[in-house]
This record gives C-alpha cells, sequence and structure tokens, in this order.
C-alpha cells in the first residue's frame, strides 16, 4: 500500500497547475483590454456631444445677438416712417414743391349727403 500511496503521490506533483493560472491571466488581460476600450469610446462620445453642444450654443449666441440688432434696425426703421409720414412734413413739401397752400376757413365748401 505504500508502494501505492507513493506512485500516488508522484502523479499528484507531476500535475502543472502554473497553466491555468497564465490562462486565467490572458483573459482577465484580455477582459480589462475590453473594458478600457469600451469606457474610452463612452468618454470620446461624451466629449463629442459636449463639443457639439458647445458649437450650438455659441450659434444660438451669435443668432440672439443678430436678432436684437435686426430689432433695434427695425425701431430705427419704424421711426424714420412715422417721421416721413407726418403731417407737418408732407404739409411743407407740398408747399415747396408743388406751391401749394393751405385753404383757409372762407374756401373750404361742404357737402351735404343725402
Amino acid at each position: 500500500m505504500a508502494a501505492w500511496a507513493a506512485a500516488r503521490a508522484e502523479q499528484t506533483v507531476a500535475l502543472p497547475r502554473a497553466r491555468p493560472r497564465a490562462v486565467r491571466r490572458e483573459r482577465r488581460v484580455t477582459g480589462g483590454v475590453f473594458w478600457i476600450g469600451i469606457v474610452a469610446t463612452l468618454l470620446a462620445g461624451v466629449v463629442a456631444t459636449n463639443v457639439a453642444v458647445l458649437r450650438l450654443n455659441m450659434k444660438l449666441d451669435s443668432l440672439g445677438r443678430q436678432r436684437s440688432d435686426l430689432q433695434a434696425q427695425n425701431a430705427q426703421l419704424s421711426s424714420q416712417l412715422s417721421s416721413a409720414a407726418s403731417a407737418p412734413r408732407i404739409q411743407k413739401l407740398a408747399a415747396k414743391r408743388l406751391g401749394w397752400v393751405q385753404a383757409t376757413s372762407d374756401q373750404t365748401t361742404y357737402l351735404t349727403l343725402p
């Protein structure tokens, strides 16, 4: 029985146990590289999204400034239009260019409609 136990002990010692650990380490490294790649890709996506949002915000700011400039220009043109259409200015132009004068009350007649 002792011989049989000694032979069994030699067989047990002869089995290589280091090999499965090496395979596990390679799998761990491969898995780690895989996860690092996934995280890097996700971070690149987040950065790209932030850059796109920043560009849109800059464009929005530019359009806001352009809108306020156009509103100011519109107000200025409206003011010019109202002053150009004012009655005293038209009377002055009529007198100057056409020689018209304002009618007096005795020159004015009224019609009554049936």
